[in-house]
């Protein structure tokens, strides 16, 4: 073999056993990379924080469109969003509650709060308030805010508001009532002029609470007390059930219960009847059900006053509030897409979207909302309600003054004055056991 030849041979040689020690470190150093990249990854992965957040009904799909800009200002938070049906939110939260399984941050009635708070089931936000920079309590209507307040306690913050007011056929009724006899007898002139069995001023369905409840709140009737005592045997209570069921016995509603309603909207359309009470969710419905020619036919007002009191008088404080868990490890998470939800330019997206109304004042000055003659008898009426009695029982309570009001337009007591102290005898029994405890 020539040198030059031993001298290629060794070159092979020396590359052939270079190759693999180069191509080994090659993959361990590429080993390393793999396992430090996979551990920022890791790290990256356990700074979010996943929340879940349970949403009633449709506001459920609506929030959803919200997040987006949510995750963006908060890139270390997502949420989980679960859309419950209205129809078994109220049994799912509690079954939640019980099996420990309630979620990290909930929307629910404000109705309901009281009975989370007894409970135990979320959190107090006073702190968190009062550290807030976007969440300011005066810019709250007042009587929605209370509603959040147990025992000198806030517990939910007001996500969206509604009230019930007058909705009413403007081709009828050129202007509507300010006072309980004005009404009384804008209805006997229209029955007398309408001439009509078919036709009724009011529809007012048996079935329902608000209306007696509300009467008696514009009152000042007391309902029940914080220690569990029922206040329906109360002469303002009596006086407010006499007038709502001497619209039954007058002839100006119908006794018939929502069921027996065949098409609310249509009817309305048809001039079935003048007027009916109820809230903002039925501004959306009339505008979609009732044909274009229609349109210019209804409006809304508060609602009116008994005589001799301001004008206009009460109505009730209903909507929607959000709350912590109690039991929650991200609570701090959760109070940001709160705060955010909050907001009122995120407030009045949300209304553009779900037509739910602003708890925020400030929400209401964009001109969409300010400028709009249908809506504009909630934001005056929403200056004039009044929180309902913040107990568990509430809803069982509720439930008992539609069924004896229903009864009572049927005919079982021989006046108001009998059916409301029916009322309190069976309200007071049911609030037996919350006076028990308290006394112990």
């Amino acid at each position: 073999m020539t040198r030059l030849k031993i001298e290629n041979e060794q070159l092979k040689n020396r590359n052939a056993t270079a190759r693999p020690e180069f191509s080994i470190f090659n993959f361990q150093f590429s080993i390393l990379i793999l396992l430090f990249l996979l551990s920022c990854s890791g790290t990256s992965r356990n700074k979010i924080t996943t929340i879940e957040f349970w949403a009633l009904g449709r506001e459920g799909e609506v929030v959803v469109s919200l997040l987006p800009q949510f995750h963006r200002e908060h890139p270390d938070v997502r949420v989980d969003v679960q859309q419950i049906p209205w129809t078994a939110a109220h049994e799912k939260l509690l079954t939640a509650h019980v099996g420990n399984s309630f979620p990290d941050m909930a929307q629910i009635g404000n109705t309901w709060i009281p009975e989370l708070v007894a409970l135990r089931a979320v959190e107090p936000l006073d702190a968190r308030v009062a550290a807030s920079k976007s969440v300011v309590p005066g810019d709250y209507f007042p009587g929605i805010w209370e509603t959040n307040v147990v025992g000198g306690t806030l517990y939910g913050l007001p996500w969206y508001v509604d009230t019930r007011v007058l909705f009413y056929r403007t081709d009828m009724i050129a202007r509507p009532p300010r006072t309980w006899s004005e009404w009384v007898a804008q209805m006997e002139q229209l029955e007398r002029r309408a001439r009509d069995p078919h036709f009724f001023p009011l529809l007012l369905p048996t079935n329902e609470w608000a209306q007696p409840v509300l009467f008696a709140v514009q009152l000042g009737a007391p309902l029940v007390t914080e220690d569990g005592q029922a206040r329906f045997d109360d002469p303002r209570f009596v006086k407010a059930f006499s007038f709502y069921l001497d619209l039954y016995r007058r002839g100006l509603a119908p006794k018939l219960s929502s069921g027996q309603v065949s098409n609310l909207y249509q009817q309305f359309g048809a001039g079935e009847f003048a007027m009916f009470m109820s809230g903002p969710w039925d501004v959306g419905n009339l505008r979609e059900r009732l044909g274009p020619e229609l349109q210019s036919k209804w409006s809304t007002a508060p609602l009116p006053s008994p005589d001799g009191t301001p004008y206009p008088g009460k109505s009730l404080s209903g909507g929607s509030s959000l709350v912590i868990s109690s039991n929650s490890d991200k609570q701090d998470a959760s109070w940001k897409l709160i705060e955010f939800l909050s907001r009122p330019e995120i407030q009045m997206r949300f209304f553009e979207l779900s037509g739910d109304l602003p708890a925020r004042r400030a929400a209401w000055t964009i001109p969409k909302l300010a400028n709009d003659p249908q809506i504009a008898a909630f934001r005056t009426q929403l200056d004039h309600t009044a929180a309902l009695p913040r107990l568990p029982e509430w809803e069982n309570i509720a439930t008992s003054v539609f069924e004896t009001g229903q009864l009572a337009t049927l005919g079982k007591y021989k006046d108001a004055q009998q059916a409301a102290l029916a009322l309190d005898r069976k309200v007071d029994g049911m609030l037996e056991k919350r006076r028990w405890v308290l006394s112990r």
